[in-house]
């Protein structure tokens, strides 16, 4: 499909916005936290579809312009300090922001299948100095596909969901009125959705076959023991074999005293359930969700504390926090037995409207790791949850 670039330029935190909000100028150093080094050393790239009407770029950006000198991370750039530490220089070098023209209706592309080739709906990931990009896709009939990359070492999916509700506030505040990611073919992204139906009636089946009636299960716990069942079987591996998942624990909800609403970064530690495969299958929905909640739970706000403390100890004793090896898996990478799940269920994208509606498709592109999950809220109007699983043929 033919598409026009429009414009492809570098845009920088509003500074007589920040000038006024009395934010001091001058460049300020910050090391990586302990929990930024093992995230992901790459760009995470997600989009949003909106139907017309919506607003013009313009509007759009002079909006992001004035939110990001609340997230000054975001127009900062990486460098090495003197103790050899990967760190992120505040100095508003500002973010990438690409204009795109696609002379087609949004609607004739509408469903997107994660599955085939949608690079040309997101700036590049590779070569990439600016922690975060925007792309806006303009469609002939006034929709808009928003392709949206930032770098996992500067924020979790949390932090930008807050930045995206931000940046939808910012522009109601400021209006009156309303090169490419690589693809790899041996691995294949589906999106199935859980109805709402399905989920009641799971969640009652776990229900039932729980030993203890006062024990619940929150909706991930359950859904993630019926995918986790249904993948091990697909995969056909051996009874006698384990399999673990690593579940991403949010830290904003764990750490006690709470973390204050306007921390911007990664919070984010692992669980890892592991069963005989023999014992996922053949084992009820509630004995694998008992398994997902109590691995789950262990991760609390002590042990929060206890991998902020571990940061600190690798820092003072030789310096060389950087050289922490990061566990998260790389593009390509096959998981299996294995699966690596996260959740977006409570992220805020459906709270944004930037005078047209909620977006009408919230999805992560293709995602060559095999064994990878995300659970994300449907935008279907019937509801329900979407799962999006990148497995092999």
């Amino acid at each position: 499909m033919a598409i026009g670039l429009i414009n492809n330029t570098i845009l920088k935190a509003h500074s007589s916005f920040a000038s006024s909000l009395h934010i001091p100028a001058g460049d300020v150093i910050i090391p990586l936290t302990i929990f930024d080094k093992p995230a992901f050393d790459l760009h995470v790239a997600v989009l949003y579809a909106f139907k017309p009407p919506m607003p013009s770029n313009e509007v759009l950006k002079d909006a992001l312009s004035k939110v990001l000198v609340y997230y000054p991370y975001l127009a900062g750039r990486f460098i090495t300090d003197n103790l050899g530490r990967t760190c992120i220089i505040l100095n508003n070098a500002g973010f990438r922001i690409t204009e795109t023209y696609i002379p087609t209706t949004l609607a004739e592309q509408l469903a997107f299948n994660p599955s085939k080739d949608v690079s040309h709906l997101l700036p590049p990931v590779e070569g990439v100095e600016e922690l975060f990009q925007i792309q806006l896709n303009r469609y002939a009939c006034g929709g808009l596909v928003i392709g949206e990359t930032s770098h996992h070492r500067v924020d979790d999916g949390q932090s930008m969901s807050s930045f995206f509700v931000a940046w939808d506030r910012m522009f109601k505040k400021i209006t009156i009125n309303p090169d490419t990611t690589p693809i790899f073919s041996s691995i294949e992204t589906l999106i199935i959705n859980y109805s709402t139906e399905f989920i009641n009636k799971l969640k009652a089946e776990v229900l039932g076959e729980n030993c203890n009636p006062h024990q619940r299960y929150s909706t991930f716990e359950c859904l993630l023991s019926h995918t986790w069942k249904k993948v091990t079987q697909a995969r056909g591996i051996d009874l006698e074999e384990s399999t673990q998942v690593r579940v991403a624990v949010n830290g904003r909800a764990r750490i006690k005293p709470a973390v204050p609403m306007e921390y911007f970064g990664n919070l984010l530690l692992w669980a890892y359930p592991t069963l005989k495969v023999k014992e996922l299958l053949q084992e009820s929905h509630a004995y694998v969700s008992k398994a997902i909640h109590d691995e789950v739970i262990r991760v609390d706000s002590r042990y929060f504390k206890s991998f902020i403390d571990f940061g600190a100890v690798t820092e003072n004793v030789d310096n060389e926090g950087d050289d922490l090896e990061s566990t998260t898996p790389e593009f390509g990478n096959t998981l299996c037995p294995n699966l690596e799940v996260d959740s977006w269920l409570r992220f805020q994208f459906h709270d944004l409207d930037f005078g047209g509606g909620s977006p009408c498709a919230f999805f992560p592109p293709n995602i060559p790791v095999e064994g990878l999950i995300i659970f994300l809220p449907t935008c279907s109007e019937d509801g329900g949850v979407d799962v999006v699983i990148s497995l092999l043929p």
